[in-house]
C-alpha cells in the first residue's frame, strides 16, 4: 500500500465511522501494548506519514531521560476500530522510530521481528515465514492477592472449579465442574466458556484476526481459541489484538483474563504452541521425505531449535511462573526432542490432509511473552540450524512422560529457571545477533530487566517455605 492511498484509506475511515479519536499503539519489551490516543480532528497527513512523538524514558528499559524523545509511526495497513471504545476510535501499530538516525529502534520488538524476516530474506533460504500460535488462557470469577513484608496471600476463585461443589449458592449448587486435569473439551453445561469464548471469536473478527476454533483445555477454567496463522510479524500483531480482545470480553462480562501460565497449583497451565514453516517462491520448503514427510532443511530448522532452546526460553517463557509449567507430569515439553503426532516431545510434527500444510510445532512456548521477539527467536535458532546443517537426530515416538530415568538422562531439556534462561541467553547470543537481527545492547538490556524480576522472586518468602520450614 502506497502512502498516498494508505493515508487516503485512514481519512475515509475517519469520516465513514465518524472516529472521534486515533490510538497509536507500540510494544514494550514485556510484550504489553502502550498507546496514546491523539484528537481525529488534529490528525493530518503528517501523523500518519512522520509519526508522533513520545517520551522514550519512561518505557522500562528503553531510553535514558536526556535522550527520550522518540516517534511512533503508524503501520497504516494495520488499521482497525477498536471494539471497545465508548467513543469511535481508530487503533493504528506504530514501529518506534529513532528520531537521530530516522530508523527503526533496535528496542523495538516489532522492528526486531521485521529484522528477522528481511535477514531470512537476505540470505537466500527463504522469502517467508509463516507463524500460527495457540495462546491459551483462564478466565476467573475473582482473583484476589497482596504481597507484605509480613506475609502475602493470592487467591483465585471460578464457578467452575472443584472446591465449589461445597459451597452454597443463593440458587443452590449445581454441581456441574469436572475435576483436576479432566476438563478438556468439556461440553455445555460443565463448559461454563462456550458463550464467553464465542464472543471473543466474534470480536476477532471485528478487529482483523481470523479464527477457526474454540474449546474447553484440560484445566479447569482454561480455555483456548485457534486462530489463522500469517507472516511472522502480522502474526505478533495478531497475537496483542488476540490478548486485547479476550482481556476486553471476560472484562465485560465481569470476569478477569490471564494469560499467565501456571495460576493453579496441581493442574495444567498455558502454554502457546508456535507452528512454523519456511516457504520460497510459493513453495513449502518443508515438505521432504524424511522423518513424516519433513524435508532435511526442515529437520536443520528443528536442530538449530533444540541447540539454542534455553536461550529461546528467555524470551518464550519469560516469566517465573513459566517454569512452574514447565515440569513433568503437566503435559509439559519439557524433554528437547521431536516426533510425529507426539504431544510429550517439545517439537512435534502435526498430522496434516494437505501436504501445503506440512510444518512444526514448538511446544515450550508460553503467552505471557512478548510475541515479537519469540517468534523472531525461533526463527533465527531455526535459520541457524540450516546455515550450520544442525540435525536433531533420531526422533521419539515413544511416550517420553513415561521413560525409565535411565533414558531421560540422556535427553536435554529446556531450561529450568527464568535465571537459567537468562544465563544461557547471556552465553548464546550470536545465533540471534547473525544480520544485526537482535543486538548486543537490546539482549543485555532485557536481561538486565528480567533479572529484577527474578530478583524481586527470590527475595519474597513463600507460603509454602513457612509450610516446609518453620519448625525445623
Amino acid at each position: 500500500m502506497s502512502s498516498n492511498s494508505g493515508v487516503s484509506r485512514i481519512f475515509n475511515l475517519i469520516k465513514e465511522n465518524n472516529i472521534k479519536f486515533i490510538d497509536f499503539r507500540f510494544s514494550d519489551y514485556q510484550g504489553k501494548w502502550l498507546h496514546i490516543s491523539h484528537c481525529s480532528d488534529q490528525v493530518g497527513e503528517e501523523e500518519l506519514t512522520k509519526g508522533v512523538a513520545f517520551d522514550g524514558s519512561s518505557v522500562p528499559a528503553w531510553k535514558e531521560i536526556n535522550e527520550s524523545d522518540m516517534i511512533m509511526m503508524p503501520q497504516l495497513d494495520t488499521a482497525f476500530i477498536d471494539p471497545f471504545a465508548v467513543n469511535p476510535t481508530l487503533v493504528l501499530i506504530c514501529d518506534v522510530i529513532e528520531p537521530r538516525t530516522a530508523s527503526g529502534y533496535d528496542r523495538d520488538p516489532r522492528n526486531t521481528a521485521r529484522k528477522a524476516e528481511e535477514y531470512l530474506k537476505k540470505i537466500g533460504i527463504g522469502d517467508v515465514a509463516y507463524f500460527g500460535p495457540e495462546p491459551e488462557f483462564f478466565v476467573f470469577d475473582d482473583v484476589r492477592f497482596q504481597t507484605k513484608n509480613h506475609g502475602n496471600f493470592y487467591e483465585i476463585d471460578s464457578e467452575e472449579m472443584p472446591h465449589n461443589s461445597v459451597r452454597a449458592y443463593e440458587n443452590g449448587n449445581l454441581a456441574r465442574r469436572s475435576q483436576v486435569k479432566s476438563a478438556y473439551f468439556d461440553p455445555v453445561p460443565l463448559d461454563s466458556g462456550q458463550d464467553i469464548r464465542s464472543e471473543m471469536i466474534e470480536t476477532l473478527r471485528n478487529v482483523g484476526v481470523v479464527p477457526i476454533l474454540h474449546h474447553h483445555e484440560v484445566a479447569n477454567s482454561q480455555f483456548e481459541i485457534g486462530f489463522k496463522f500469517s507472516t511472522l510479524t502480522e502474526t505478533a500483531d495478531n497475537v496483542q489484538k488476540f490478548k486485547y480482545v479476550i482481556h476486553n470480553v471476560a472484562h465485560n462480562y465481569g470476569k478477569t483474563a490471564t494469560f499467565m501460565p501456571k495460576p493453579i497449583f496441581g493442574d495444567n497451565g498455558s502454554g502457546m504452541h508456535v507452528h512454523q514453516s519456511i516457504w520460497k517462491d510459493g513453495k513449502n520448503l518443508f515438505i521432504g521425505n524424511e522423518h513424516a514427510n519433513l524435508s532435511e532443511l526442515a529437520l536443520f530448522y528443528i536442530g538449530g531449535i533444540i541447540k539454542h532452546a534455553r536461550a529461546i526460553n528467555a524470551f518464550s517463557n519469560p516469566s517465573t511462573n513459566s517454569y512452574k509449567r514447565l515440569v513433568p507430569g503437566f503435559e509439559a515439553p519439557v524433554l528437547l526432542a521431536y516426533s510425529s503426532c507426539n504431544r510429550s516431545a517439545s517439537i512435534r510434527i502435526p498430522h496434516v490432509t494437505n501436504e501445503k500444510a506440512r510444518r512444526i510445532e514448538a511446544r515450550f512456548p508460553d503467552p505471557t511473552g512478548n510475541a515479537y521477539l519469540t517468534f523472531a527467536a525461533l526463527l533465527m535458532a531455526g535459520i541457524d540450524g540450516i546455515k550450520n546443517k544442525i540435525h536433531p537426530g533420531d526422533p521419539r515416538n515413544q511416550d517420553l512422560y513415561h521413560l525409565p530415568e535411565k533414558d531421560l538422562k540422556k535427553i536435554p531439556t529446556v531450561a529450568r529457571s527464568l535465571r537459567e534462561a537468562l544465563t544461557c541467553l547471556d552465553k548464546d547470543r550470536d545465533f540471534l545477533t547473525a544480520g544485526g537481527v537482535f543486538t548486543n545492547e537490546q539482549i543485555d538490556a532485557y536481561i538486565d530487566l528480567k533479572i529484577q524480576e527474578v530478583e524481586k522472586y527470590e527475595q519474597v518468602p513463600h507460603p509454602i517455605e513457612f509450610e516446609m520450614y518453620y519448625n525445623n
